[in-house]
């Protein structure tokens, strides 16, 4: 297939380009700044992808079978802090790709987030279950469902992620990359011992979405996660334990909700997934955190501080 891939050199974006090009299938990449190798991508464009017009020239004349969008701004905080930016790629950029891939009868894949739900429920949500952002990127995200399906219906999967793990291209945007950052300059992250969350990597991720465009009956909203709902403190005192690092190296304090209200008023309390229908149903496994632990790298930025640790 030729896949036109926005976000390319983003956390999920490398990670895709990287299965697709195991698969044989010829990816066009689209970039904002980034200067570099884009492994996987036999094409690297610079786009601005708020710019309609650009965008639907470089679409059409690459004529692709398939959209795979994963570009946003994808951080609460730089949402709150640029609105109007992150309305631009969390909410029009996927409307006018839907239109885009209905047009061209392309396939589309949008990926959108657990935090369209309220975190208030103590089970899994499932596809019935009522989103009720609390934040702004949340609300976006619903929004760019909203207007994705109702452009291409027949043609737009969207996946609901959780919190990635992974080694991303720059070192720097997963979250055992950032304890090591933090670690790395004698700094002592915070993490929550009551918000629960359910990660999977974005490798895992960038697989499940690979399979989904191979088929032909894959078509509305599903949830996607890993197969473990850990503390957020859990998650950063085992990634400690996994790189064998002392509780001196790589302090960590615990904080609870209650500590920090301002903060907890627009964090979801606990995020968990229905993974149906798609458990059971797709080859791409339902990764446990254990597995997750084994395909993390010291981030290259850290090793020469990692190596004065171990």
């Amino acid at each position: 297939m030729k896949l036109f891939l926005t976000g390319a050199s983003g956390f999920v974006g490398s990670a895709f380009a990287k299965a697709a090009s195991r698969r044989g299938h010829h990816v066009t990449g689209i970039v904002g700044a980034f200067v570099g190798t884009l492994p996987g991508v036999n094409e690297n464009r610079s786009l601005d992808l708020t710019d309609d017009a650009a965008l639907t020239s470089a679409i059409l004349d690459t004529f692709p079978d398939a959209i795979v969008n994963c570009a946003a701004v994808a951080e609460p905080a730089r949402c709150d802090a640029d609105p109007a930016r992150a309305q631009a790629l969390n909410v029009a950029l996927p409307a006018t790709l839907a239109r885009l891939a209905h047009h061209l009868s392309a396939k589309f894949i949008h990926l959108s987030s657990e935090q369209v739900f309220d975190g208030a429920s103590a089970t899994p949500y499932s596809l019935q279950s009522s989103p009720k952002p609390i934040n702004l990127y949340g609300r976006q995200k619903l929004e760019s469902e909203r207007l994705v399906h109702a452009a291409a219906p027949e043609f737009a999967i969207t996946l609901r992620a959780p919190l990635l793990a992974g080694n991303s291209l720059s070192g720097t945007r997963s979250l055992h990359e950032r304890l090591f950052a933090d670690w790395s300059a004698g700094k002592t992250p915070r993490a929550f011992s009551d918000e629960i969350r359910q990660p999977c990597t974005a490798a895992n991720l960038a697989d499940l979405m690979l399979e989904l465009l191979e088929r032909n009956d894959a078509c509305g909203v599903y949830h996607w996660a890993g197969a473990d709902a850990l503390s957020r403190l859990e998650i950063a005192r085992r990634v400690r334990a996994h790189f064998k690092l002392s509780e001196t190296a790589a302090p960590i304090e615990a904080m609870t909700r209650a500590a920090d209200p301002r903060a907890a008023s627009k964090r979801q309390a606990t995020l968990t997934l229905d993974l149906k229908p798609l458990a059971g149903k797709v080859k791409t496994p339902i990764e446990t955190f254990d597995a997750q632990l084994d395909q993390l790298i010291i981030p290259p930025a850290f090793r020469a501080w990692y190596f004065t640790q171990a």
